[in-house]
C-alpha cells in the first residue's frame, strides 16, 4: 500500500494547480487600461481628420512649403496613431489568448517499469490476484 501511496502523491504533485483567481482579460486595471487608450487613440485620430482639411486649405492658399511640410506631418501622424490602435486591438487578443491557454494545462506521467507492476501499484490488495503475471 506504501507504493500506492507514493504513486498518488507522486501523479497528484502534477495536477495543475490555480495561480490566479481571475483570469486576465476580466482584470480590471488591464480593461480600463484598454478602454482609455482605445478611446484616445480614436479622439487623436478624429481630431486629426478634422484637421487634415483646414491644414490642406491653408497649404493651397499660402503655397508655403513649410505649410505643405506640416500637412504631410499630420498625414503621417494619423497614419502612425491608427497603427497604434491596431497594435493595441493585437495586443488584447494576444493577451485573451495567453489567459485561454493558461488555462489548458497537460501535464504526462511516465511510468517505468513492467505492466504487472503497475497493475499492482493501482489495484486494491484484494484484486491483486487478478494481476497477469508472465515470466519472459
Amino acid at each position: 500500500m506504501e507504493k500506492r501511496d507514493k504513486m498518488k502523491a507522486s501523479l497528484e504533485k502534477n495536477l495543475p494547480t490555480v495561480q490566479n483567481d481571475r483570469p486576465i482579460e476580466l482584470d480590471k486595471d488591464v480593461k480600463d487600461d484598454y478602454e482609455f487608450s482605445r478611446d484616445t487613440y480614436r479622439d487623436l485620430i478624429n481630431t486629426g481628420v478634422r484637421s487634415l482639411d483646414v491644414l490642406a486649405e491653408l497649404a493651397r492658399e499660402s503655397e508655403h512649403p513649410r505649410a505643405f511640410e506640416v500637412l504631410s506631418k499630420s498625414i503621417k501622424d494619423i497614419g502612425d496613431t491608427t497603427e497604434k490602435l491596431m497594435a493595441l486591438q493585437k495586443t488584447k487578443k494576444d493577451l485573451k489568448k495567453e489567459a485561454d491557454e493558461s488555462k489548458r494545462i497537460t501535464n504526462n506521467n511516465v511510468f517505468v517499469g513492467s505492466t504487472t507492476e503497475l497493475q499492482r501499484l493501482l489495484l486494491d490488495d484484494g484484486e491483486k490476484d487478478n494481476v497477469i503475471d508472465v515470466d519472459t
